[in-house]
């Protein structure tokens, strides 16, 4: 049974910075691309960034592009989320999941997510 864990959420102020962490298991971490996904209140969820199997090539969005940075650790099975110069408009609960070729969430059982709260 897949499990993913996200972790590292917090409240912060405008213009700080925070890591988030998501642990997968029960699939092989490394043999698929992974994504991390938000949802505000209101709004559907969307990708924010994505990492492929090997950890070379990433992804993220405009808006959060040259402030978010993607990562991953096979070794760890672990996948990261470094978020900094954070705006109230990154305020969100936050996801990851595996990912197909067309960014596509992969484990239709979602994690529990990590709140992310940005004050002005």
């Amino acid at each position: 049974q897949v499990q993913l864990v996200e972790s590292g959420g917090g409240l912060v102020q405008a213009g700080g910075s925070l890591r988030l962490s998501c642990v997968a298991s029960g699939r092989t971490f490394s043999a698929y691309s992974m994504g991390w996904f938000r949802q505000a209140p209101g709004k559907e969820r969307e990708l924010v960034a994505r990492i492929n199997r090997s950890g070379d090539t990433t992804y993220t969005r405009d808006s959060v592009k040259g402030r978010f940075t993607i990562s991953k650790d096979n070794a760890k099975n672990t996948m990261y989320l470094q978020m900094n110069s954070l705006k109230p408009e990154d305020t969100a609960v936050y996801y990851c999941n595996y990912v197909d070729r067309w960014d596509t969430p992969i484990i239709t059982s979602w994690g529990q997510g990590t709140q992310v709260t940005v004050s002005s």
